[in-house]
């Protein structure tokens, strides 16, 4: 798709300064845009391929619009402003509505007129899809799942039993929703399986990135509320709440029961114990340890940044002894007082 500066200057309500009737057809990074294409600069990094850039267009922020020797879209979140280039650029593609030939769909399954439903895909009994959705090759949807407007699962997603996704969900391949939480007790010798017996309620508007894992709950419902974003390899526990429009990056893990506030990022590797609030507006850098409850919003951090490895040998020593260099320095006290 094409779009001249005249139609993104006024879709993105930026300021234009250059040719309106300039058109732009992809987009690019700084360093590689030519004539033709979009760039954005929003990293003070790469302020360096700026000055030499050959898109039609930069999309940045007033103060550096004098750098930039091509036109420019101004706007005070530039890297917001690429986004919605990018996707105005580059439009999803419409499946065509219809079942494929190799899908196995239960009579009693709902599927809309509109909703495309693709290669070797199983869909169970009681399974409501709605309308404009896209179900991926190979996704197996089992009893009665609902499925609301607009949402795309891609390849190999799997929604279990009683598990309600919202309007314009994106599931990515190998995302897995509803399977069973870690519940299990222990009889004095060996472990006992605790039924779970809740479900996983998904709002709108969230993105799940491949291969992560969203667990049911064990009575109540596992719940990730509107515009929630997930990264790829996220384990999410049974019983979490996340809270709307919060941002979760790769690898991190979240144990059962813990609730998540609103609008907080977590980044990647992160671990929250269980049991435990977050309030909203909380940021944790990544690789974050969360034992305990976090009732304030603002940015946390915990582990030890990486050091050259003869350094950090001679600290984890000295870290061993720090129990005994503590009462030492509690003897010294009581003897100079």
């Amino acid at each position: 798709m094409s779009l001249t500066l005249k139609e993104l200057s006024a879709t993105l309500k930026a300021t234009l300064n250059g040719d309106p009737a300039t058109v732009i057809e992809s987009v690019a990074t700084l360093g590689n845009a030519t004539p033709g294409q979009l760039s954005f600069f929003s990293n003070r990094r790469y302020r360096r391929f700026l000055k030499e850039t050959h898109a039609s267009v930069v999309i940045l922020a007033e103060a550096d619009q004098e750098e930039a020797p091509v036109a420019t879209l101004v706007m005070d979140n530039p890297y917001l402003g690429y986004a919605q280039a990018a996707t105005l650029l580059n439009p999803e593609p419409i499946a065509a509505p219809g079942i494929h030939s190799s899908a196995s769909v239960h009579a009693s399954a709902h599927i809309d007129s509109s909703a495309h439903i693709d290669a070797n895909a199983v869909i169970s009994e009681g399974v409501s899809i709605a309308a404009g959705c896209y179900i991926g090759p190979g996704c197996v949807i089992l009893e009665n799942v609902s499925v609301e407007e607009q949402s795309w699962l891609s390849a190999n997603v799997t929604l279990c039993r009683g598990v309600q996704i919202g309007k314009r969900v994106r599931l990515h391949p190998g995302v897995v929703i509803g399977a069973d939480g870690f519940g299990i007790a222990n009889d004095g010798e060996a472990w006992i399986k605790v039924p779970q017996l809740g479900s996983v309620i998904i709002g709108d508007d969230v993105e799940i990135g491949a291969n992560t894992s969203v667990d049911r709950g064990a009575l109540e419902d596992t719940i990730l509320e509107e515009g929630v974003k997930l990264d790829n390899l996220v384990q999410v526990g049974h019983n979490v709440r996340i809270g709307a429009h919060t941002a979760i990056a790769g690898c991190t893990a979240i144990a059962g029961s813990a609730h998540i506030g609103k609008r907080c990022t977590i980044g990647g590797a992160a671990a929250i114990g269980g049991h435990l609030e977050i309030a909203d507006d909380v940021h944790l850098t990544a690789t974050s340890s969360v034992p305990n409850s976090i009732s304030k919003a603002g940015v946390y951090s915990s582990g030890v940044p990486i050091q050259e490895n003869k350094v950090w040998r001679r600290n984890v020593i000295r870290m061993l002894h720090l129990d005994d260099m503590a009462k030492r320095i509690k003897a010294l006290e009581r003897k100079l007082k």
